[in-house]
């Protein structure tokens, strides 16, 4: 079972008590007024960068993947860059380890698994097999109900392999760990082949051999895949509970104007039942006029409270390779919603920061307490271009980390309404009506609402409009003047449980006051 699919449901298993409704979309709201949806940004960490590039084989260090474990420990997995620092083709880009009690202070083990350039005492736990291109990624997936122990850690990545034919291609590759630290490759690989090389060209015709292997004239072999639509180097993990069966999303090439290759990189989904056999690449969203010069990067996506959220990486190649975060929602995976382009979710840092250049987000969300962590590699620089772009002096990288109180993706905002030529100035107050549900069995409602300013209240109307006697919102005790991700609302002489069974409306009241998310227990 998916890592995300664990932290996110296990308050829920065995419970049919709690279910949160999002105010991120208008999917569960019957109708609303004086209401404004506004995106919350989240906030970075005093301490970022929490690892830097101090060890001979980080001089860039950017994908990132982590777990939290039962007993609290942040077990953190990193791409690091050396490229031709390295003596060895296979040690241009590891995947390394770090760990924290905390999630703030990172250590980073000396494992003794792999040396770099003699040194022993590194905390490098998986290099690539250094037949063509770079390994890249490192994905982490921990399985608790994997019946074999060795396996109970998958590592989904980006290598080059030889096929049957003898080809060398790149694709997906999956190795299993116990612990997390020593890993054994799966000796099948590619699981899937990915399109690379062959930019700007058309399609090849249906019943030709995509694969092309050219000499050069100092004797090197430049090869392709011409694979119309394929996932690229990125791979995301996550388990779809709506369809129970695992999806990966990430890079998928699409065709430019003329129909040519290699074009502008959109979102690709991919499916499987045990991690080994995937579906045909399916492109779910795309870069459209809207978005200019600007294309996706890579999409991960987690799922919480019926929804499915992406991480976006929005890059802008003609200006350098630098990229920013946008918010994406979808109510099935396939069907995305972009209401948050124009306010991105997580900008570059300003100046000469390690994470001014680019952010490469995952789809790892951790819930701590009341909060919610995001951790993300960053370069100082963009993305692409290679060379000195990434491994110049100048260069900063590193892993960043960002948190949202809990479950405050978006909210709705109470706010003033345009004045009329009798009505100079109209009070700050809003409302939302959630469409009807079934309160049997219900005893609490609570509210995720910041209302230092103001105050919510909660009422309650039947199927129909009417309100209900004694549920009123004069009768409703509010939750006033403070900031809080959960407040149990409560009225004068009723209980939910005194409700006769029936569908009911459920109405909150804002004045200068903002609402995230409504649970019923």
């Amino acid at each position: 079972m998916n890592r995300l699919w664990l932290l996110f449901l296990a308050p829920w298993i065995g419970c049919a008590a709690e279910r949160t409704i999002l105010m991120v979309d208008d999917q569960d709201v019957l109708f609303r007024a004086g209401t404004r949806r506004v995106l919350e940004k989240p906030v970075r960490h005093a301490a970022n960068p929490l690892i830097t590039e101090d060890k001979p084989w980080e001089m860039a260090i950017g994908w990132t993947s982590v777990h939290r474990d039962k007993s609290g420990k942040y077990q953190l997995w990193y791409q690091a860059y050396a490229g031709k620092r390295a003596q060895l083709k296979t040690h241009e880009c590891v995947v390394c380890y770090a760990e924290s009690a905390d999630g703030i202070t990172f250590q980073k083990p000396d494992l003794g698994l792999f040396d770099f350039n003699g040194e022993s005492s590194t905390n490098i736990v998986l290099i690539g097999s250094g037949l063509y291109g770079d390994r890249y990624g490192n994905s982490v997936i921990v399985d608790v109900k994997e019946p074999d122990a060795a396996k109970r850690y998958k590592m989904l990545y980006y290598d080059w392999a030889k096929n049957a034919k003898g080809e060398v291609i790149a694709g997906l590759h999956v190795a299993f760990s116990p612990d997390g630290i020593r890993w054994v490759k799966h000796p099948d690989a590619p699981l899937y082949a990915t399109s690379f090389g062959g930019k700007n060209v058309p399609p090849p015709l249906a019943g030709t051999n995509p694969y092309q292997e050219t000499t050069l004239p100092d004797g090197r072999v430049k090869r392709q895949l011409l694979l119309p639509i394929s996932m690229s180097d990125a791979a995301d993990p996550l388990f779809d509970p709506k369809r129970k069966l695992w999806a990966i999303y990430g890079k998928a090439w699409m065709h430019g104007p003329e129909g040519n290759l290699g074009w502008k990189h959109a979102m690709g989904r991919i499916e499987s039942r045990d991690l080994q056999h995937w579906s045909t690449p399916q492109i779910v969203c795309f870069p459209d006029e809207q978005d200019g010069t600007r294309e996706f990067h890579t999409s991960p996506v987690f799922f919480r409270h019926e929804r499915f959220f992406s991480l976006n990486q929005i890059l802008d190649r003609p200006g350098g390779g630098t990229m920013e975060i946008e918010l994406m929602l979808s109510r099935d995976g396939f069907d995305w919603q972009r209401p948050f382009r124009d306010d991105l979710w997580l900008k570059r840092s300003p100046g000469e920061q390690f994470d001014s250049g680019c952010i490469l987000t995952n789809a790892d969300v951790v819930i701590e307490g009341r909060e919610m962590r995001f951790y993300y590699g960053a370069y100082s620089s963009g993305a692409i271009g290679g060379g000195s772009n990434i491994t110049g002096d100048q260069q900063k990288s590193g892993v960043g980390m960002v948190s949202l109180p809990l479950d405050r993706f978006a909210g709705l905002r109470s706010e003033p309404q345009p004045p009329s030529p009798k009505v100079k100035s109209t009070p700050d107050i809003g409302q939302i009506t959630l469409k009807p549900l079934d309160l049997a069995g219900r005893t609490e409602i609570y509210v995720n609402a910041n209302t230092t300013k103001g105050a919510v209240w909660c009422e309650i109307l039947d199927e129909h409009g009417f309100r209900m006697p004694g549920f009123e919102k004069d009768a409703c005790t509010p939750l006033k003047k403070k900031d809080t991700t959960r407040y149990r609302f409560a009225w004068r002489d009723k209980k939910l449980s005194d409700l006769p069974k029936g569908a009911y409306l459920i109405r909150l009241h804002l004045q200068s006051a903002a609402v995230y998310a409504v649970s019923l227990r």
